[in-house]
């Protein structure tokens, strides 16, 4: 329920900021998704395997197909939206 409240609180008070992640791997695709209802507007990616949270004892999934984030996220009365992967103008590799 933390995780919903600040999601909530953030989306009230970071007006300036122009998205809101919902990580689902750090805190369940559930809540996740429960978090798009509260203010979140990204839950990121489908993630091959994902290690620096299960190194620390996440029990989550490591992955997700894009089928399944799609679903996911529709569930949720939103719509599924693939961000563009570019780097930005003169952003340096």
């Amino acid at each position: 329920m933390l995780d919903i409240k600040q999601i909530a609180v953030s989306r009230l008070v970071l007006d300036n900021f122009p998205h809101i992640k919902a990580y689902w791997q750090m805190m369940s695709p559930k809540i996740a998704q429960i978090a798009l209802r509260f203010g979140a507007d990204d839950i990121d990616g489908t993630v091959i395997e994902e290690k620096i949270y299960h190194d620390a004892g996440a029990t989550t999934p490591q992955g997700m197909q894009r089928k399944d984030l799609v679903r996911l996220i529709e569930q949720a009365g939103r719509e599924a939206v693939e961000r563009e992967q570019l780097l930005p103008a003169g952003y340096a590799d």
